[in-house]
């Protein structure tokens, strides 16, 4: 049986670290076996350079994609920028004959500029996402997910999942137990738990330009185990229910409610990742009384569980 030809495609100032990790998955050689046909591909088949002091020499031009099963595009160095005609043509015909086509973290926009991605879902890295979103409306981006796949189309989150959606294609050509070998020999997992969603930063505004809510938001802070209701907080405020939540929703950009709950998961990250205290006591110290509430909010905001957001970022647990 032939191997599957790996197609890695060059564009200007690309990132070393974005090339390394496709260029290490698919050029890997097992003790028993090599496992991909990987060239290094660019077009007009000239050598580019990458970020600071790299320099590539390639394997060949766009032509050498059409004899690929999988067509990767590492990054991309400017959202701003199309790729040329023939790159997105390329990238089209290999997907029109079967072929795998991937866009590793920003590289998801050289596939939606290529129009590959229409009507279908795909990932990219989380701080791209308001950018994306409006750049290509009719591209279902998934906010969360480390990789898609769709119809061959494959997009990752930033960076380092990379690592991830190169390793999903290794299982989708040579199944779980070579995919865990390679994984091995790399010193990382198979698979990763959960999504980009707890990487993305959410913070909450310290301040507002609101005095009054300035100082609600510094009593909040202080006592966040402490039961809170609207009319309480509208009467240390000296105004009325109804004014008190139009201030309140002004000010922060947000409810009393889902302030709290998000004022609550970062005090609640912040023990998981600096103390050895039980996902009780963290609870009730955060303001969610229960375990299970604390639970319930927090893997819906994060897509993990405390647990597994403790191994991932703690660092006395």
């Amino acid at each position: 049986m032939s191997l599957p030809n790996v197609g890695l495609i060059l564009h200007p100032h690309f990132s070393p670290f974005h090339f390394s990790v496709p260029y290490m998955v698919f050029g890997i050689a097992l003790s028993d076996r090599t496992l991909f046909n990987l060239s290094i591909v660019a077009p007009g088949g000239n050598s580019i350079e990458g970020e600071r002091a790299m320099t590539v020499k390639p394997d060949g031009g766009l032509e050498l994609l059409d004899n690929m099963d999988i067509a990767i595009v590492p990054g991309w160095h400017d959202l701003n920028e199309a790729p040329p005609p023939e790159l997105c043509e390329a990238l089209v015909r290999c997907h029109e004959r079967g072929a795998h086509v991937v866009g590793l973290c920003y590289g998801t926009y050289a596939l939606a500029y290529a129009g590959l991605l229409d009507g279908r879902r795909a990932s990219t890295h989380w701080m791209a996402e308001q950018d994306f979103s409006g750049r290509f409306p009719n591209v279902k981006l998934d906010t969360n997910a480390l990789y898609v796949e769709e119809d061959r189309l494959v997009t990752s989150a930033g960076t380092a999942a990379g690592l991830d959606c190169c390793l999903f294609l290794v299982r989708e050509y040579y199944g779980a137990q070579v995919a865990n070998k390679v994984a091995r020999a790399m010193i990382v997992p198979p698979h990763r738990e959960g999504g980009q969603a707890q990487f993305i930063e959410q913070p909450v505004a310290a301040s507002t330009q609101d005095a009054h809510i300035n100082r609600l938001l510094d009593y909040l802070r202080e006592n966040l185990s402490a039961s809170h209701t609207i009319d309480e907080l509208a009467e240390r405020t000296a105004m009325s229910r109804r004014t008190f939540t139009r201030n309140f929703h002004k000010a922060t950009g947000m409810t009393v409610v889902a302030w709290l709950v998000s004022e609550r998961l970062r005090r609640g990250r912040e023990l998981l990742e600096t103390t050895s205290l039980s996902v009780e006591a963290i609870a009730e110290k955060a303001g969610f009384h229960t375990a299970t509430s604390f639970r319930q909010h927090f893997r819906q905001r994060h897509q993990v569980s405390p647990r597994d957001w403790r191994k991932t970022f703690g660092g006395n647990a």
